[in-house]
């Protein structure tokens, strides 16, 4: 791995113990560790001395697993195992984004009025599975966690989507459909009063339904007209939801880490979303490149590992399966007592390798110097990779994580992705053949 010049780093301890940090929100392209450094930078703030709440969307469990947790839901669940000393908590739960739908339902209307939106068709399919609600709900679930004011912070993983973006965009855009104009028009029957009124719109609405019945489905249409009646004292509820989650976002005591791997379409997505944060005036702390590759004997260069690996697997001068030392162009091809008496070892003398022997040493060496060249060139495309993101934002605090060679699982493995995050400022313009050794010691 070579340090990073002339670029900021990311310094994750002073972030994670300023007590006016709120919330930490890791986001980025999916597969690119969001889950894993959201945990790891839970589990370092609580044993720095904080109350934590990692709030996870991640659907495959890792973070119940990795916490010693059977099973997450959308409650808080103290996870125990974690050195208290200073004081902390670490709570996590996962968001489970059907429930968190109801939640708003059931809080804010009447109760006949929330059994009816809750048993109707079109709200069932619009809670479990619409474009947009999980990153919707995940947004709520931040809004009711911040509004408790029980966490000193608290750290969302952000949903793993096609593009970092939807988190973003989705509060706007599921209250944009709640409160737009086909919503309103199919709320019209009911608020325009009076027979000529209701005559005249009725054409207009059955021409409309009819249209709409044969593209959705006549029972479809008649649920979502009936969702919508009975939704229709929440709508605004949901926009001004949207807008007050969105100023927290862009509030003070927000940090976003966007996570990114040093591959070329997660740096790509990286640096659209830097652009995108820095366009709508929210808070960027810097990026997390996860699964930096690194090698302890940088100084072989790929090109010298090939040519090297291509000399032992040139065939040799000596025929050495032949069994016999009658090789042209070797001045002992011609019967030498010399080269005779040097081939039989003496009787002091161990055991030589056989040939074959030897065969197999070289193609085994060359073999490993093969590996070494492609290892090589993975850390020159990751190093340009790297490169060409900060040349385009310099301005960005970068702190990197040495790929692993195993999965975290456990506590302890949460516990050493934090020591990694924050290590990685110590080591910070550290020339190359040191870096190898920083990591063993941290």
């Amino acid at each position: 791995m070579r340090a990073l010049k002339h670029v900021p780093v990311l310094e994750i301890d002073p972030l994670l113990d300023d007590p006016a940090t709120r919330i930490i929100v890791c986001c980025g392209s999916g597969g690119v560790g969001k889950t894993t450094t959201a945990a790891a930078l839970g589990l370092r703030a609580a044993e720095r001395g904080r109350k934590v709440v990692v709030l996870t969307i991640d659907p495959a469990r890792r973070l119940a697993q990795s916490m010693g947790i059977d099973a997450l839901d959308n409650t808080p669940r103290r996870v125990k195992g974690i050195q208290e000393a200073a004081g902390g908590e670490l709570h996590a739960m996962m968001l489970d984004m059907k429930r968190t739908f109801d939640e708003i339902v059931e809080g804010h209307a009447d109760p006949e009025r929330a059994a009816a939106i809750l048993g109707n068709p079109f709200y069932q399919s619009l809670s479990a599975g619409f474009a947009g609600t999980q990153e919707y709900m995940a947004m709520e679930k931040l809004g009711q966690l911040r509004a408790r004011d029980e966490w000193d912070l608290i750290v969302v993983d952000t949903p793993p989507s096609r593009s970092a973006l939807d988190f973003l965009d989705a509060p706007k855009r599921l209250g944009s459909f709640l409160d737009g104009k086909l919503i309103r028009v199919l709320m019209a029957p009911a608020k325009v009063g009076g027979r000529a009124g209701m005559r005249f719109l009725n054409v207009g609405m059955s021409m409309m339904t009819g249209a709409l019945g044969k593209l959705l489905g006549g029972q479809l249409l008649k649920d979502v007209q009936t969702f919508v009646a009975a939704m229709d004292t929440m709508f605004g509820g949901f926009r001004t939801r949207a807008d007050a989650t969105y100023k927290l976002l862009q509030a003070p005591g927000t940090a976003f880490l966007v996570v990114a791997a040093p591959e070329r379409d997660a740096l790509r997505e990286a640096a659209y979303f830097v652009e995108r944060l820095a366009a709508e005036d929210m808070p960027l702390a810097g990026l997390v490149l996860n699964r930096v590759h690194g090698s302890g004997a940088a100084r072989l260069s790929a090109e010298r590992a090939l040519a090297a690996a291509e000399n032992l697997e040139e065939p040799r001068i000596v025929d050495q399966r032949a069994g016999k030392a009658g090789l042209r162009n070797s001045p002992d091809a011609y019967g030498s007592s010399e080269s005779s008496s040097s081939e039989a070892p003496g009787p002091d003398a161990g055991s030589p390798a056989t040939p074959d022997q030897d065969r197999t040493i070289e193609q085994l060496t060359a073999g490993l110097l093969r590996l070494h060249a492609e290892r090589m060139q993975l850390l020159s495309r990751e190093q340009r990779t790297r490169d060409r993101f900060t040349a385009r934002h310099p301005e960005v605090a970068v702190t990197e994580v040495a790929a692993l060679p195993a999965d975290v699982h456990d506590l302890t493995g949460l516990r050493d992705i934090g020591v990694r995050l924050a290590a990685a400022e110590s080591e910070h313009a550290e020339p190359p053949e040191h870096l190898e050794e920083q990591e063993a010691r941290a």
